[in-house]
């Protein structure tokens, strides 16, 4: 029997890729790096943790720690989207920055599922929130919350020195 080839977009470059298109379109003029694009999409897909709308996605245990998975994933992503000018990069001598390409206006105008209207709010919502702090910032105010490393992996670690 032959093997069927299945190839998921769940949690792949194509999936991140379109959220980064709408994410780019709703900073648009402004870009951002890769730090804060990775900060931004947990904050698209989890907003409800960050005093937001309610979360695109099912909040998961330790979804905190996504953050360390989907850096590669949105680097492939990044990529993919610029081969269709869905993504623009620029380089100079504060590192790279990505903006909507010039076909994002386009794409995110086309798509109209109720998925990618509710997308394109938390983008939207992100982007009124985030656009002005810093990556470095941004870091930094999610560290302190819980938000990269999962607030129930904090709350273990305090009920373990508990015992101790």
């Amino acid at each position: 029997m032959k093997k069927s080839k299945f190839i998921s977009a769940f949690n792949s470059p194509y999936e991140l890729g379109v959220r980064m298109v709408y994410l780019l379109n709703s900073l648009h003029p402004a870009g951002a790096d890769l730090q804060k694009l990775v900060l931004l999409d947990y904050a698209i897909v989890y907003s409800n943790d960050l005093g937001g709308p309610p979360s695109l996605h099912t909040p998961v245990p330790y979804r905190g720690s996504e953050y360390l998975s989907r850096r590669d994933l949105i680097v492939q992503s990044l990529y993919l989207m610029s081969t269709r000018s869905l993504v623009a990069v620029t380089m100079d001598e504060t590192g790279i920055t990505y903006f909507a390409g010039d076909n994002a206006r386009s794409m995110v105008g086309a798509l109209t599922s109720p998925y990618l209207r509710e997308l394109e709010g938390r983008c939207q919502w992100a982007a009124a929130n985030f656009a002005a702090i810093s990556s470095r910032d941004m870091t930094s105010s999610f560290a302190q919350q819980g938000h990269l490393w999962g607030a129930e992996f904090e709350d273990a670690n305090a009920r373990g020195r508990q015992w101790q």
